[in-house]
């Protein structure tokens, strides 16, 4: 399940959903959730401000988990993607992935990540008392989905 949206999530229900996707074939559940912190590109970050593509992020995002399983023997991938105005500790998105085993789970989830944070059309724009940033790409980003590609 692929979700772009405002309102908050719930890694309880998501991680219900995982689990009940291959019953008694998943032996592994990995779930990632970042936060909205109060330091970025500067610091004393009092909000981010997250514009996507609609229809092309999810469509990128499909692609990102489709490669992802074909790597590993995946069973099931949430993704979830807020956008709009978060605050500091607010919940920004949600990867889970549920397979057989452990380091299938922990390995599609980082890469479904890495290609996140590099390939999805998002923009982020910083706001702090001072004015607004928007946020570059990072090189650390592009070198983690690097390092993914050379595997």
């Amino acid at each position: 399940m692929i979700r772009i949206q405002s309102e908050d999530f719930d890694v309880a229900e998501s991680y219900a959903r995982l689990r009940q996707a291959a019953p008694g074939k998943t032996g592994a559940i990995a779930v990632f959730t970042g936060l909205v912190r109060d330091f970025g590109d500067l610091s004393g970050v009092e909000a981010i401000e997250l514009e996507h593509y609609p229809g092309m992020t999810e469509k990128t995002l499909q692609g990102i988990w489709q490669n992802a399983a074909q790597r590993w023997q995946l069973h099931t991938c949430e993704i979830i993607h807020r956008v709009g105005r978060l605050h500091c500790d607010d919940q920004i998105v949600l990867v889970g992935v549920a397979a057989e085993h452990r380091a299938e789970a922990f390995a599609g989830c980082s890469y479904i990540m890495d290609f996140l944070k590099t390939e999805a059309p998002f923009w982020k724009k910083e706001i702090h008392r001072e004015g607004e940033v928007w946020v570059e790409a990072k090189h650390s980003d592009e070198q983690r989905k690097q390092n993914w590609q050379s595997k």
